[in-house]
């Protein structure tokens, strides 16, 4: 219940800060932070749940993005209908890679998600309908009558998106779905031996995981209002995709949430005060720290201070 009450709560709180007088940047960094949320919850459920590290987020990522153009320049579909597109195009392509690699395991899979992206990056490169290599620029249709602002009715529609990912993430953790991917993680010689489905559950999640990408991308060029294979395709996707559930923990939905929210924050305030060239670096400095201090994340590190304090009394 109360999981259910702090649901209702943030959409309401985001749809209420969108209707304020809030400064228009809070707008633009707030959407990062909720796209980061939903990739990290996204990654989690094949990396963290099934222990399979992928790579392949910014494909993903991309060609939600690019399915969104598709629809908007070829019959002006609303974003509503972009992001279902999306969902089910990126759906598809993690089917389609998990056949074709859920079979290799470790530094193998990791390898050939990563393929992914260049395949995916040079097959839009080549198609003019959508610019090519040098991108489209968008003309972005009206906000709805309630919001001042385009930006501020995406950062709305992307806290949508994030609830609505945290609540997949939190179903299969919880069901018996979650039970069988850990059983992967832990062992899919033994989980194979117990009757555990591994080669469907982990199609299931590599396409869960995919379509809840591709539903954070379809938004990005809306919110850009252009879009070019270079950035849509960035391994910076897949990088911080991998570190946020890292820096706040794989084995629950809430440590994904956490790391999106502490690491997308801390590259926003960087980007203001400092520069934007600084980010990869903010990334590769918190994700040492946090393998090498707390290897469980936050949520570890907050478990192991619980268990100390109980110990001391």
């Amino acid at each position: 219940m109360k999981f259910w009450i702090g649901v209702a709560a943030t959409v309401a709180l985001a749809a209420g800060l969108a209707l304020s007088g809030t400064n228009e940047y809070f707008f633009y960094a707030g959407y990062v932070v909720l796209q980061f949320v939903v990739l990290a919850t996204a990654w989690n459920i094949l990396g963290g749940y099934a222990g399979y590290v992928n790579f392949g987020t910014a494909a993903f990522f991309g060609i939600g993005a690019y399915t969104a153009v598709v629809l908007f320049k070829a019959v002006g579909a609303p974003l509503g209908v972009q992001i279902l597109a999306a969902a089910c195009a990126s759906g598809l392509l993690g089917f389609g890679t998990g056949l074709l690699t859920l079979r290799l395991r470790g530094i193998f899979f990791s390898i050939a998600t990563v393929a992914v992206i260049f395949i995916m990056h040079t097959a839009i490169v080549n198609w003019r309908y959508v610019g090519g290599a040098t991108g489209v620029q968008l003309l972005r249709p009206p906000a709805m009558p309630l919001f001042d602002s385009y930006t501020r009715m995406l950062f709305v529609v992307m806290a949508v998106l994030a609830v609505a990912g945290v609540c997949i993430a939190r179903y299969i953790e919880v069901s018996w779905i979650g039970r069988g991917l850990r059983a992967i993680r832990d062992s899919e010689e033994a989980a194979e031996c117990s009757g555990v489905p591994t080669l469907k559950l982990k199609l299931f999640a590599c396409t869960v995981s995919g379509a809840l990408m591709g539903a954070a991308g379809a938004p990005l060029p809306m919110y850009m209002s252009f879009l070019e294979p270079a950035s849509s395709f960035d391994l910076n996707y897949s990088v911080s995709a991998l570190a946020m559930p890292m820096i706040g923990g794989t084995s629950h939905w809430l440590g994904p949430v956490i790391g999106a929210i502490l690491l997308g924050s801390v590259q926003q305030i960087v980007t203001v005060t400092i520069s934007n060239e600084i980010n990869v670096l903010v990334v590769g400095v918190l994700l040492v720290v946090f393998v090498v201090a707390a290897p469980d994340g936050v949520l570890g590190l907050l478990r192991k201070l619980k268990w100390l304090h109980r110990s001391s009394r």
